[in-house]
């Protein structure tokens, strides 16, 4: 049995992508279609270190915290980070926004918009 000839299998994987690109669905939801429109506003809150922790407002407005961190005395023998990240959160529900997701070093918080 012969092996498969390279422009064989070129041609066949340039088919397949181009077929695939061609019917997959779109990468960005439409926003100008029909559907919900958006219900709320995000902030983060990044993990820097104590002095370059930050929230990154709706709208691009970066907050560093660090100053505000830096006033609140921390026990020994709990973790900086989640000590920190937990301050910054309760900081923002103050300001009414509620905890929405999380990533390693992220903590995303959404508030829903005044009626």
């Amino acid at each position: 049995m012969k092996a498969p000839r390279p422009a064989f299998a070129i041609a066949t994987i340039a088919l397949a992508a181009t077929a695939w690109l061609s019917f997959r669905p779109p990468l960005l939801a439409q926003t100008t279609g029909p559907g919900p429109a958006p219900s709320g506003e995000y902030a983060t809150i990044r993990w820097s270190g104590r002095e370059n922790t930050h929230v990154i407002r709706p709208g691009g407005h970066v907050e560093f915290i660090g100053a505000e961190l830096r006033k609140l005395s921390r026990p020994d023998r709990c973790d900086e980070r989640a000590f920190y990240m937990n301050a910054a959160m309760n900081g923002l529900v103050k300001e009414g926004w509620e905890f929405a997701g999380m990533s390693p070093d992220e903590i995303v918080m959404r508030r829903s918009p005044a009626r």
